[in-house]
């Protein structure tokens, strides 16, 4: 009896042993999940954490202005490119021949100006020409109008003398034929005015359209200008250059290859101008504003941290710049949290690990509220 008992005892003993150790464990797990509760609600109350956010930066497509064959290739992919390096050179032979071509149709419209002066500066010596024999003819009735008025009193006297015999009939009709010639000849005289002052009036119309066909070549030649200027900017770019500092992305282009305008080909992705963008639920934004203090996390630089600051608020939410926005006046409405997109940017962007960050990559940031 006496073994039974210290063995009861000492079974006893164990699990009183075994209760105080559980309590002691019980309790430092308690006190340790108190404590971690509270730092979490304490931080809670300063803090606005969300791990949905990535990298941003700005991609600059290369995207060519006229299409063409690619005659060469000067970069491979996730090369370093500076802004006015060339990327691309596309088969220019087309385009020279267009140059030429529009060049030739320029110096045609130099040509036809050039006659076309030539002819105003013919039509304005046959306005002086006729405006010259105007003034003559006009000399030459005021001549023939003298002669008129001469022929005219000799007739008047001959013709009183005739009634008294005291001239022959010969003088009188001498005298007679004298008036008539000079009437004639006034006649003849003011007609050939006539005739010059329409064949001036016909020589001035003429030069009107001698001028407007100058103003036409005028016009041509600043078309054919244009032209040509167009055809050179459309020869420089057969030379695709590099628009930023950057680094390119995949280059899936072969010399030979035709490629269209505006196609785009591949991008650079400036190694300077990068950012975060956080979504954060609509339930977090109360106490967030613009140039609080951020902390960055990036997934791929484990136990990094970057700081930086919130500088913009987006004007809407994700879903409602998605290409299907929701319509919840459709259907059965169910509320969904929704997130806002908050610009974040680095306080130091000359940090080293600033560098190394590229698009896309995981965040986790941490807004402090206070």
């Amino acid at each position: 009896m006496g073994n039974k008992e210290q063995k009861h005892a000492a079974e006893a003993e164990e699990r009183k042993k075994s209760s105080r150790k559980f309590a002691i464990i019980f309790a430092i797990l308690l006190l340790a999940g108190g404590s971690y509760g509270t730092v979490k609600y304490l931080h809670g109350l300063k803090h606005e954490e969300t791990d949905d956010a990535q990298v941003e930066s700005l991609i600059s497509p290369v995207i060519p202005r006229v299409p063409g064959y690619i005659s060469e290739v000067r970069v491979r992919d996730n090369q370093m490119v500076h802004k006015g390096d060339t990327l691309l050179i596309l088969d220019d032979r087309d385009y020279k021949l267009r140059l030429l071509q529009a060049e030739a149709i320029l110096n045609g419209a130099h040509t036809n100006v050039s006659v076309a002066d030539a002819g105003v500066q013919v039509v304005s010596d046959n306005i002086v020409s006729s405006a010259s024999n105007i003034n003559t003819i006009e000399a030459q009735i005021d001549a023939a109008k003298v002669n008129l008025w001469r022929a005219t009193q000799d007739f008047g006297r001959y013709e009183n003398l005739i009634k008294d015999h005291s001239i022959t009939q010969q003088q009188y009709e001498q005298a007679l034929a004298a008036k008539q010639s000079a009437e004639r000849q006034l006649d003849v005289l003011q007609s050939q005015k006539q005739t010059a002052s329409r064949q001036t009036k016909a020589v001035s119309s003429q030069k009107k359209v001698q001028a407007e066909q100058v103003a036409a070549a005028n016009s041509a030649i600043k078309l054919r200008q244009a032209e040509v200027e167009m055809a050179k900017l459309n020869l420089s770019y057969t030379v695709i250059t590099a628009a930023v500092d950057g680094q390119i992305s995949k280059v899936n282009l072969q010399p030979g290859q035709f490629i269209q305008a505006g196609q785009s080909l591949f991008n650079i992705v400036p190694d300077k101008e990068k950012w975060v963008v956080a979504n954060f639920k609509e339930t977090q934004l109360a106490k967030m504003n613009i140039g609080q203090k951020v902390s960055i996390n990036v997934d791929a630089f484990p136990g990094r941290q970057i700081e930086g600051k919130i500088t913009s608020f987006s004007p809407a939410t994700g879903s409602k710049f998605a290409v299907l926005p929701p319509d919840n006046a459709s259907g059965n409405f169910i509320k969904t949290v929704q997130r806002l997109p908050v610009k974040i940017e680095f306080k130091n962007p000359s940090d080293s690990l600033i560098a190394k960050l590229r698009a896309g990559l995981n965040v986790k940031v941490d807004v402090h509220l206070q």
